[in-house]
């Protein structure tokens, strides 16, 4: 979780809203067509419940974030493109939101799909 105190107050942001942010943003990238489970047993918890961060572990260590994330891309895209695109995007987007610089994102490609 990361801290920040202010004049005002402190601020508390959970390891679940950044993994929030890097879910939304990596459906957003090209050639991702949805989020994968590390293990079977994520697998059949993500079924059960609506989680919004399906697919992606976030890590917190003292000044760095650390992101692992599980996607299946669309057959026919160049997977090393896909992946760095979304690492570039997550990248992006979590730290303009948390102003926290990312020390790693693990892109990890669990399938492919054909769409129709």
């Amino acid at each position: 979780m990361t801290n920040e105190t202010t004049q005002t107050g402190s601020i508390h942001v959970s390891p679940q809203a950044i993994a929030t942010i890097a879910y939304q943003s990596a459906l957003r990238s090209y050639g991702v067509v949805g989020m994968a489970s590390k293990n079977i047993v994520d697998g059949i918890a993500s079924v059960l419940t609506k989680d919004p961060t399906h697919g992606v572990d976030v890590h917190f260590t003292g000044e760095h974030i650390d992101i692992d994330m599980y996607i299946v891309i669309e057959y026919g895209t160049r997977i090393k493109s896909v992946a760095t695109s979304v690492a570039n995007t997550v990248r992006f987007q979590v730290e303009k939101a948390m102003g926290v610089p990312i020390n790693e994102i693990n892109v990890h490609v669990q399938g492919l799909r054909i769409s129709e």
